[in-house]
């Protein structure tokens, strides 16, 4: 299989995170970029992309999610697609669904939307945005009982998904969701972490 080009711009806004040993080792592994590549290569996408990642701690996230989902609370990961429609080709009950899809007259016409974004042929695709709490992210892995790498590694292929098209709010997207992340998750070559 051809490895897909990623360009992944990650900002770390955390207190103490140059201290954070498991957050360096996954930082400076390559692991990141592999995650997002393997990703994208499981569901077929073969252009260039680029994303951005912001690791963050719980109130940052929170903020975030108050703003946009209407949810008052920490959360492990929030996705910011940019596309106007989904990239992978899925099943519908597999897939976020456009304005048109939802009967979103607001959207459909034009009132409070943004013109479609179109990339020259010559640049990445960008998939948009991943925020992710590193305190979520070290709470769920304890509890899991796995390494914080391992965790934040899940939860950036999960906001990949979604970047380019899946949802898991009905049974068949989360299955397939899960599902994608696993197989991604058993390809990766841990050995880099120890490097």
């Amino acid at each position: 299989m051809q490895e897909t080009h990623v360009q992944l711009d990650c900002t770390i806004d955390l207190e103490d995170a140059e201290s954070d040993g498991a957050l360096q080792r996954a930082l400076s592994s390559g692991l990141l970029e592999q995650v997002v590549s393997r990703t994208v290569q499981a569901v077929h996408i073969q252009q260039p992309v680029t994303l951005s990642l912001l690791i963050t701690d719980d109130a940052e996230i929170q903020a975030l999610n108050k703003q946009y989902r209407q949810q008052d609370k920490p959360t492990d990961v929030l996705s910011f697609p940019l596309l106007d429609e989904p990239l992978v080709d899925a099943p519908a009950d597999q897939l976020w669904q456009t304005p048109e899809e939802t009967g979103d007259m607001d959207r459909q016409q034009g009132k409070g939307a943004h013109q479609a974004f179109i990339s020259p042929e010559d640049v990445p695709t960008n998939l948009g945005d991943i925020v992710i709490s590193w305190p979520t992210v070290t709470r769920q892995a304890e509890q899991a009982g796995h390494q914080a790498a391992y965790e934040l590694l899940y939860l950036l292929s999960h906001g990949t998904l979604h970047l380019v098209g899946y949802d898991d709010q009905t049974e068949a997207g989360y299955q397939v969701m899960v599902h994608l992340q696993e197989s991604i998750m058993q390809e990766i070559d841990w050995n880099t972490l120890s490097r």
